[in-house]
């Protein structure tokens, strides 16, 4: 968002936006993601949309200056989600809802759930798969003119699948309602149409390509951990989006399909339920990041036990599935795996996607580590790490507080109570 849009923005919505000198943060401690450590007694200094200056003490104000008393909060860089879905919060009535909503219907709930994001202190996401034609970039288009509150959105378009696969629309219809919808609707099977499905999410203006790599838990489908690719459709998916400097995320339960989507050289594998040795070193080799959603797992255990919640035909892949992913997680940590942050909220409810940094430290990840995840690394798989990720002079503005410090009680987390994106604050504790 430029100065104009952002100014446009406070003039509609009551934000507060930084002095026309600079604001002022007044940190009680500021956590240095780059080297694992927190400062005491920091000022933030924020010009326009970027940081210039990080000073130890308070700094007095200038004339003109305004300073915002985050003394009693620990500042961080913005979080960030690399596995959300904007347009979708799953509920009893999520799978008819495919036939009584709208691409309008989805792009309208959309909107509320980018701004319970932001609010969460989440200021970039990358949302990972779309059933509503496009309506996550449209948001993404809208949050960037100033026109509705969002965080920064990295859109992958509609997922790429195979016939019967995880992101195959039409799984579970009956043959009148059922069609191949092909690779413009993301369902391609061979080598040539997966080249085209890339080409087509490039066109409709996406930033990443989305792949569901093996089965899932919530398609109407037998199978949630089953390959659904071969090598060579894999391998023409990222040599296609390489051309168009787009990465690749690879939605993956089973080992075999994990092994084969890094091995094919996606940039992140999505949940890695069953992941195996060979290939956590293989990921290791690779650089593959790994992005364990375990809150998503977690959840969908619980509503497994839920008569009528999901259908019969899921309900089994949810409870057998979803417990794992949070021990997984842990074994990926232990051998070393590049961790990014992520959370696959949209299955959960959008706002509480902090929940993660608790199942992550259950898991043996120090708070501070779990942070950096959300951060400085997510940054890094994003490919935004020059501008933002951390709390440096030259980044962007986006920094968020929270209340205690969260090596000391990590559900601090999940009460953000300051937030700024691009150098306007949308949240700040009340006085």
């Amino acid at each position: 968002m430029n100065v104009v849009h952002a100014v446009a923005m406070a003039a509609t919505l009551g934000l507060v936006l930084p002095a026309q000198a600079a604001t002022l943060l007044h940190c009680g401690k500021l956590i240095d993601v780059s080297a694992l450590r927190v400062l005491e007694s920091q000022t933030v200094r924020v010009e326009k949309q970027k940081i210039t200056a990080v000073d130890a003490g308070f700094s007095d104000p200038s004339t003109g200056d305004s300073v915002v008393d985050l003394t009693s909060s620990t500042c961080m860089p913005g979080l960030m989600d690399m596995h959300v879905h904007l347009v979708l919060e799953y509920g009893p009535r999520s799978y008819i809802e495919r036939f009584t909503l709208n691409a309008t219907d989805y792009a309208i709930r959309s909107v509320a759930n980018a701004q319970k994001t932001l609010q969460a202190g989440f200021t970039l996401v990358r949302d990972l798969g779309d059933r509503s034609f496009g309506a996550p970039i449209a948001l993404r288009n809208a949050i960037d003119a100033g026109v509705v509150q969002g965080p920064r959105i990295l859109a992958s378009g509609k997922s790429i699948a195979t016939t019967g696969g995880h992101a195959d629309p039409t799984n579970g219809r009956r043959r009148d309602l059922s069609f191949d919808v092909g690779p413009q609707g993301g369902v391609i099977n061979s080598p040539d149409q997966a080249r085209e499905a890339v080409r087509k999410r490039y066109k409709d203006g996406a930033d990443l390509i989305k792949i569901t790599a093996t089965g899932g838990v919530l398609s109407v489908a037998k199978s949630g951990q089953n390959p659904q690719f071969m090598l060579d459709e894999l391998m023409a998916i990222v040599s296609t989006a390489r051309d168009y400097d787009m990465k690749v995320a690879a939605h993956a339960h089973g080992a075999e399909g994990i092994y084969r989507a890094v091995k094919a050289g996606v940039d992140s594998i999505e949940h890695g339920t069953y992941m195996d040795d060979r290939t956590m070193e293989l990921m290791k080799s690779n650089e593959t990041w790994f992005v364990p959603t375990i809150m998503a797992g977690k959840w969908v255990a619980e509503k497994a036990s839920v008569d009528g919640f999901f259908p019969e035909l899921v309900r089994p892949k949810a409870a057998t599935i979803g417990p794992l992913i949070q021990d997984t997680f842990a074994r990926a940590y232990k051998t070393g795996v590049p961790i990014a942050f992520g959370t696959d909220t949209g299955v959960s409810a959008h706002g509480e996607n902090a929940r993660e940094f608790q199942y992550m430290v259950e898991a043996g990840m120090p708070a501070l580590e779990a942070i950096r995840s959300a951060t400085l690394y997510s940054a890094r798989l994003a490919g935004v790490e020059d501008t933002l990720g951390s709390v440096e002079a030259g980044r962007l503005a986006d920094i968020v507080a929270v209340p205690d410090d969260p090596r000391e009680d990590i559900t601090t987390m999940m009460r953000v109570h300051f937030v700024m994106k691009d150098g306007v604050i949308y949240k700040q504790p009340e006085s």
